[in-house]
């Protein structure tokens, strides 16, 4: 008979904190600024939570959930950036077809993890801009928290 100890039962899971949240806000609101682009910003934890959220002055208000749902597909499949999604299923026409109707999915650009010594901490999603406007964005943002793989 195996014995499980409570070990078994948990395990301990690395997130950013709201300040890390916050830096990487206000990293991709000065990069956003830089090139002229209002934008909505979200940083999730790694479960695809919420933990910091802006929207600039003029940033279309629909947008605001996008950058949110850009954060939280990234956090939900691990880390996988949103501009990387689609080519992952572009080749399999039923997978293709059918996930894209999945609440909250985003297969376009804005959305990037963040990482910290190589574990995903936690997502930045923006939207407001074009897919590569976000995506640069996006990236800026995670810049300010995350390490060199």
């Amino acid at each position: 008979m195996t014995t499980t100890t409570p070990a078994t039962y948990v395990r301990t899971v690395q997130t950013m904190t709201y300040a890390a949240g916050r830096a990487a806000v206000d990293a991709a609101l000065e990069r956003a600024a830089e090139i002229g682009i209002a934008v909505n910003v979200a940083v999730t934890d790694p479960s695809g939570a919420l933990l910091a959220f802006a929207r600039m002055d003029g940033a279309p208000l629909l947008s605001s959930g996008i950058a949110q749902d850009k954060a939280w597909t990234v956090s939900a499949f691990n880390g996988i950036a949103t501009h990387e999604f689609f080519g992952l299923i572009e080749d399999e026409p039923a997978l293709r077809e059918g996930i894209v109707h999945r609440d909250r999915l985003v297969v376009f650009g804005g959305g990037v993890p963040v990482r910290v010594d190589g574990v995903l901490v936690g997502a930045v999603g923006v939207s407001g801009g074009s897919a590569e406007q976000d995506r640069e964005i996006a990236e800026a943002g995670a810049a300010a928290v995350a390490t060199p793989d």
